[in-house]
């Protein structure tokens, strides 16, 4: 016992730093990817909870990673790095979550076309109302994402990014910047291709009940019209619902392969 605190008592602020400096900065990286991350960085998680997940994969990938910088712990290069590594961290968590995103505007997209709109319910994992197609298309993603192992490749690649991007490194590129950017237009695009067959069957449908218009005046189409479309909306949705596992199973890989993308 006496030998134990003799060792503790001479350790000097150099080995200290070392140790702090080998858990903390992976854990700065890590916490940020927990914090944006779909599902573990939503309400559904407490922020105690995602602080205790971010700790138990810091202490388990840490033994395998590179040599971490050693810098004194109360100087300004400490906190730029932190700063720099979170940033990192929600980087890669952001690129699924806009994943995540595309469905959501794709029912909302599908809710507005075919009616289904007013069906409207609160979102828990971010407290907004949202088109109940919405929440059920983010739902079974979120399903198909955990039973895909997503979140263990999700974190697979974050730990690989320490030998990419190591610490202390100069982050991320410009590159790597502009295609976050470029997210916004990924995130468009998919979410259209995705609602476009209920949009163009709503499109024929909206046409056929223009001509019935013009050629029977008589006929209330607005009274006639709304159930109608509703109906033929549920038809599209449970028709075309069955290409939504490899349509996501396609942009899960195209996030990954985003994922693996970054660079310093």
């Amino acid at each position: 016992m006496e030998n134990e605190l003799a060792f503790i008592l001479n350790l000097d602020d150099a080995e200290i730093s070392s140790w702090v400096s080998r858990y903390m900065w992976p854990f700065f990286r890590i916490a940020g990817f927990f914090m944006v991350m779909p599902l573990f960085g939503t309400r559904l998680v407490t922020p105690r909870i995602r602080l205790l997940l971010s700790i138990m994969v810091t202490a388990v990938v840490t033994p395998i990673l590179p040599p971490m910088p050693v810098i004194d712990a109360l100087s300004m290069q400490t906190m730029l790095i932190g700063a720099q590594q979170l940033l990192i961290g929600i980087a890669f968590g952001l690129v699924l979550e806009v994943l995540m995103q595309i469905f959501i505007m794709s029912g909302q997209m599908v809710a507005m076309q075919t009616g289904l709109g007013m069906a409207q319910m609160v979102d828990p994992s971010n407290g907004v109302n949202v088109a109940v197609v919405a929440q059920w298309f983010l739902i079974f993603v979120n399903l198909l994402f955990i039973s895909l192992n997503g979140h263990l490749l999700a974190i697979e690649i974050l730990v690989d990014s320490f030998f990419t991007m190591p610490v202390g490194g100069p982050g991320l590129s410009s590159d790597t910047m502009w295609g976050l950017v470029l997210l916004g237009k990924w995130m468009f695009s998919a979410a259209i291709v995705l609602a476009l067959p209920a949009i163009t069957a709503m499109l024929m449908v909206n046409i056929a009940f223009g001509t019935m218009a013009r050629l029977a005046p008589q006929l209330n189409i607005f009274a006639v019209g709304f159930p109608v479309t509703m109906m033929l909306g549920l038809i599209v949705l449970w028709i075309t619902f069955g290409g939504f596992g490899t349509q996501f199973h396609l942009l899960l890989t195209e996030a990954f392969h985003i994922m693996r993308d970054f660079k310093a």
